[in-house]
């Protein structure tokens, strides 16, 4: 039995429209392809905290300058039997204190990069961004026989172009939630309240070892003993990451969605 399907002109209109929105659409997708994010692959990120059920945290150590904080803080950690921690150290400060970076690594602390010249490296060509990360590569892998991994960027400071030229050398850019702001010398107390209050699991927290910090060394074991007393653990950030098989609670920074831990000014005059 034959049927016959009878279309009004107003259904063949409607129809016609339809069919033309879907190849209009179909184009803009095409076309923009490569801003569309499910087309695009994932952007690098920084690491700011790894998500995690476990009571487990990072302390981290920033060193650019000075030899007078780092091994009071080198001895606390021993005598509050800190095993696992992570080191950025920039590549100036190690080869001019080759003695104190071997006492890091025979602790068995992780160190990871802090850049070359302490500079803000969003300012910088991409050329210079590169010699920048890949000159401290080399001296930090030449004074500790291996080749790090992660770095901190100096003044905490990046953008996409930073984060895209760290990820092709093979670096995860660090960041911290929790800043004991030590570097602003706040007083003990007051570092102390800052990182037990504002620690949770699966952070990264942010202290400096350069001679800048007068606090640091005075606030970490009241830290370590509080934290401990909350149930936490330490761990290096590598092992932190490693907690989960996401690569992290990343958070990418462009120019309108900045996480800074303070003024370009403050960072700039505290020098780490």
């Amino acid at each position: 039995m034959n049927m016959f399907y009878v279309m009004n002109g107003r259904k063949l209109k409607k129809y016609f429209f339809i069919a033309i929105a879907l190849v209009f659409s179909v184009g803009i997708i095409y076309a923009e392809r490569d801003n569309i994010t499910v087309f695009a692959p994932q952007q690098p990120a920084a690491i700011y905290s790894v998500p995690t059920d476990k009571k487990v945290v990072a302390l981290t150590f920033d060193i650019s300058w000075g030899d007078k904080r780092a091994e009071p803080i080198l001895q606390v950690l021993k005598e509050k039997n800190i095993t696992q921690a992570t080191f950025f150290l920039s590549s100036p400060w190690s080869q001019s204190h080759p003695d104190l970076v071997k006492k890091i690594q025979e602790a068995g602390y992780e160190i990871g990069s802090h850049g070359h010249k302490h500079d803000f490296y969003s300012k910088l060509s991409d050329e210079e961004i590169r010699k920048q990360i890949s000159t401290a590569h080399t001296i930090l892998s030449d004074l500790t026989g291996k080749q790090p991994n992660l770095i901190r960027l100096p003044n905490g400071d990046f953008d996409k172009r930073v984060l895209r030229i760290a990820e092709e050398l093979q670096y995860k850019v660090i960041q911290w939630d929790t800043d004991s702001m030590d570097w602003m010398n706040i007083g003990t107390d007051k570092i102390i309240n800052r990182v037990v209050s504002r620690t949770h699991p699966g952070d990264i927290i942010l202290l400096h070892a350069s001679d800048t910090v007068l606090q640091t060394h005075e606030a970490l074991p009241v830290i370590i003993d509080q934290l401990r007393e909350k149930g936490y653990e330490f761990v290096n950030v590598t092992q932190l990451i490693n907690q989960t098989e996401a690569e992290g609670n990343t958070v990418q920074k462009d120019q309108s969605d900045q996480k800074k831990p303070a003024s370009a000014s403050q960072l700039s005059a505290a020098s780490e």
